[in-house]
């Protein structure tokens, strides 16, 4: 049975699927219960499998649009029966800054407020309430709703739908590898949310962290050591557990690499898998992501960068990122030579090298880990989460490509996502052992610009190396 045929056995019924749709859109808009939902993950699941039924899209589409009005409109009538009330309610009443963001945002656009806030996640299911508390004109919100709902649905059902219509023809999939896909998309998604959760519990808003920091509070040993290793009143908790982790899981990968002759079962399994993977244009992109991911590429990303640290004298911070960029470089070239494992192919620009770990994903994991975190920590802790979720959305296709062109096995880019990471908690504990100036003002949007600039002329000028 192909993974098309069971999807379709384990979908619900097109009924229920409408259902959903409508119940989705709705719970994702209603204020406090939607601040916790994955609403565009489960929207996007939900069209995808419609589409993949051929269901109609109106329908669809209706459903979605009644639920988007419903939702904002009992949030709308919570907030204008309730108002004060509102705030004692959980989870509001542990975050109070959810509402301080949809006030200052109502505040920014009154009654136009509610129509661009239905398209921006961190205020969509605050905004209704927040108008209601304000008791904004009950006939403008209706209005509000009416267009932005409109306008919402397509924008979220669409993609979703055509996801589903088109995948089954873009995608052969041979038998008996149906069940490793999902379990690999499943292990990335568990290790993602794991990830970004674990972070925010150790960061100084944490439970855990708040629990250690008591804990230590009442002996005077603990709490002396505590303070002497608090940076900006907090402990880096964050990046010491990065490190116990990665540096754990890398040891035990590299000794199994080691004692291993040969790849993995599961390398020989995913390699097949991409090797029969019939999507157009896919190696032409893996072939471009060689070319972004290499040293060249790398420098023509973070030359800018650095050369406004340096005019700005972040010398500090410069010094940081090159030592974990040229770390990681370093690393990696030792590891290739004392492990030896030879590539599942060679092509011409990479003879010579070896395998383990991937150069690539490491590399990208630096980069971008250590960008994120140097951004992070001049954003409110509300906002951290998205730079965390970037990097990996950036890092993620990065190492993926590597697969692609059958340079790699997959044991080598998680060998090479674990070794950035170590670097990575070793640079941000070493930055974090004393107080530093803040990096802000930056032009990131030129900065950005003059990147991308420089990353396509060595796409477009210079071969892989």
């Amino acid at each position: 049975m192909s993974l098309t045929e069971a999807l379709l056995q384990l979908a619900p019924s097109p009924e229920l699927l409408l259902l959903l749709v409508g119940a989705i859109a709705m719970i994702e808009s209603l204020a406090l219960i939607g601040l916790l939902l994955p609403g565009v993950v489960l929207i996007t699941a939900t069209a995808s499998l419609a589409g993949h039924q051929d269901m109609s899209v109106t329908a669809l589409l209706l459903a979605a649009f009644v639920g988007a009005i419903l939702g904002d409109g009992l949030s709308f009538s919570l907030g204008y029966t309730q108002r004060e009330r509102v705030t004692r309610l959980w989870p509001l009443s542990r975050h109070p800054e959810w509402l301080a963001r949809g006030t200052r945002f109502f505040q920014r656009y009154g009654s136009l407020s509610v129509f661009f806030g239905r398209f921006v996640g961190p205020v969509r299911p605050i905004i209704p309430l927040i108008a209601g508390m304000l008791h904004m004109s009950p006939r403008t919100f209706l209005w509000a709703n009416l267009v932005s709902a409109a306008l919402w649905a397509p924008a979220y059902v669409l993609p979703g739908y055509l996801l589903g219509q088109t995948w089954q023809q873009l995608l052969t999939i041979p038998a008996g590898l149906e069940a490793l896909l999902i379990t690999l998309a499943v292990i990335v998604v568990v290790l993602a949310v794991a990830f970004s959760w674990l972070r925010h519990q150790v960061s100084r808003s944490g439970r855990v962290y708040r629990a250690l920091a008591r804990a230590a509070s009442r002996h005077p040993r603990l709490r002396r050591t505590w303070l002497r290793r608090s940076w900006r009143g907090e402990i880096p908790l964050a990046s010491w557990l990065l490190l116990i982790f990665s540096l754990g899981g890398l040891s035990g990968l590299t000794i199994a690499v080691i004692r291993q002759d040969g790849p993995f079962p599961l390398d020989l399994q995913v390699q097949a898998f991409f090797a029969t993977l019939m999507v157009p244009m896919l190696p032409e992109a893996g072939q471009l992501l060689a070319r972004v991911g290499d040293i060249l590429g790398i420098l023509a990303l973070v030359m800018p960068w650095g050369a406004w640290l340096l005019v700005r004298r972040h010398l500090a911070a410069l010094a940081h990122v090159a030592a974990g960029l040229g770390g990681i470089a370093v690393l990696n070239i030792l590891g290739k030579a004392l492990i030896g494992r030879p590539r599942p192919e060679t092509p011409d620009y990479l003879t010579g090298s070896l395998s383990y770990p991937s150069a690539h994903a490491s590399s990208a994991v630096v980069l971008y880990g250590l960008a994120a975190a140097f951004i992070a920590q001049e954003l409110p802790p509300h906002r951290r989460f998205w730079v965390y979720w970037l990097a990996i959305a950036l890092t993620l296709p990065m190492a993926l490509s590597r697969l692609v062109i059958g340079v790699h096995w997959l044991s080598d880019l998680i060998g090479g996502g674990l070794l950035g990471l170590v670097v990575c908690a070793l640079v941000r504990l070493v930055w974090q052992r004393r107080p530093h100036a803040s990096l802000s003002p930056c032009p990131w949007r030129w900065l950005t610009v003059a990147s991308l600039v420089l990353l396509s002329a060595r796409v477009a000028l210079l071969p892989a190396v």
